[in-house]
């Protein structure tokens, strides 16, 4: 097995995480205004920005990257972690990325003193579900969200 490389995300990696970014949309079949993406890209460069990004290398090559941000939670002293996109290029998966991709949280969480790492996914991504049933425990809940402001519309 390759060796893998996690790290935050640097300047010049824009363009590797633009591509597995537009990959990721496009297996949950979404798209979202180019303004919004350029937004998470300065946000994941901003040293004060709670937005963190995590990408994971083998080879000097991109192949993952887990989007994060902490908040603080009225059920611990202490912030939560909270995984907002994972994800593992296509050719890539089944190496054993995507976990390493969430120890490393895992292990950056504990450092800042975050009481929890959480994270959500469709139910019917099996594949995924089984890694993290592997990793911590389904709690029962389930998503509710409403639109509450509009946001810019994907161009084509």
């Amino acid at each position: 097995m390759t060796m893998i490389e996690i790290r935050d995300a640097q300047a010049g990696d824009e363009a590797a995480w633009r591509d597995l970014w537009a990959a990721y949309l496009a297996f949950y079949g979404v798209e979202i205004a180019d303004e919004i993406t350029d937004a998470t890209w300065a946000r994941a460069l901003d040293a004060d920005s709670r937005l963190g990004l995590r990408l994971a290398l083998a080879g000097g090559q991109v192949l993952g990257f887990a989007a994060h941000h902490w908040h603080l939670s009225t059920w611990t002293l202490g912030p939560d972690g909270y995984l907002e996109d994972l994800y593992v290029a296509e050719a890539a998966r089944g190496q054993g990325i995507g976990r390493a991709l969430i120890e490393d949280l895992m292990v950056l969480g504990r450092a800042r003193g975050w009481a929890r790492l959480y994270w959500m996914t469709e139910r019917a991504n099996e594949t995924a579900r089984r890694l993290y049933d592997s990793i911590a425990t389904d709690d029962g809940h389930i998503r509710y969200r409403m639109v509450l402001q509009r946001e810019p519309a994907a161009r084509g």
